[in-house]
């Protein structure tokens, strides 16, 4: 159950910064710089430390491997091939693959590319955090508080658009609180088929090493180095010690 709980804390991160919006307003780049680098670091830090060894011990080298690289192009077809908004720099999304969804409104496309970004994220998101669980308690916690930290900037960008379009924060609350939700969603598909083997679970660590990495490098660290260089470097250091020392 506390598996299930941090996860759905994890989920939950993404309307708190909807909220966070509602209440304060954009925070300054400073502070969203180093909040994503932080999320970068720490989320290095438990899939090259943590999943990578786990998996190592509990599979072979070469399902390692494999999984690793599987997750890894697992989030490279959804960037390829699926429409969806991402955080570019503070208070701006890049739109990708737009043409592939066909909606006239463009506040409703832009709900729609972004909750698919969110959401397609969160998925392999959540298996991460079962994965860690399954390794140990530490590392699953560790995995939920980055994967929350760094979903705090993803309900900012998704709030921002829509609540520019008209939207009312009602629908906007449900809205980022329905794509955090494929979070716990994820865990839950996780924890079904870790009772198959140790060698699944294995290769499930590594699978979500290679998702976990992809995001950091595909999003979050060019994200945080967009909006601001010195700070996401700071964010980004702090994040592998912090990852380093605990686990």
């Amino acid at each position: 159950m506390s598996t299930l709980m941090y996860s759905f804390l994890a989920g939950l991160s993404t309307s708190l910064g909807a909220v966070i919006l509602m209440i304060f307003g954009e925070p300054s780049e400073k502070i969203l710089a180093i909040l994503i680098g932080f999320a970068a670091g720490i989320m290095t830090a438990i899939s090259v430390f943590e999943l990578l060894p786990e998996a190592l011990e509990l599979s072979s080298l070469t399902n390692t491997v494999v999984a690793f690289i599987l997750g890894a192009l697992l989030m490279y077809s959804f960037d390829k091939l699926l429409p969806h908004s991402h955080l570019s720099s503070a208070g701006h999304l890049v739109t990708e693959n737009p043409e592939k969804l066909k909606v006239q409104s463009p506040l409703l496309r832009t709900g729609f590319l972004i909750f698919l970004g969110i959401a397609l994220h969160n998925l392999p998101e959540g298996l991460a955090i079962g994965a860690g669980f399954e390794s140990s308690p530490e590392a699953g916690m560790y995995i939920a508080m980055a994967i929350g930290l760094h979903n705090i900037p993803e309900g900012l960008a998704i709030a921002g658009p829509l609540k520019s379009g008209g939207a009312s924060n009602t629908k906007i609350l449900l809205f980022t609180l329905f794509a955090g939700l494929m979070i716990p969603l994820g865990t839950i598909i996780a924890q079904f088929f870790f009772n198959i083997s140790a060698l699944f679970v294995g290769a499930s660590l590594a699978f979500a090493a290679g998702a976990m990495l992809y995001i950091v490098n595909d999003e979050l660290i060019p994200q945080s180095n967009n909006i601001h260089s010195h700070f996401a470097n700071a964010g980004i250091l702090i994040g592998i010690l912090m990852g380093f020392m605990i686990l």
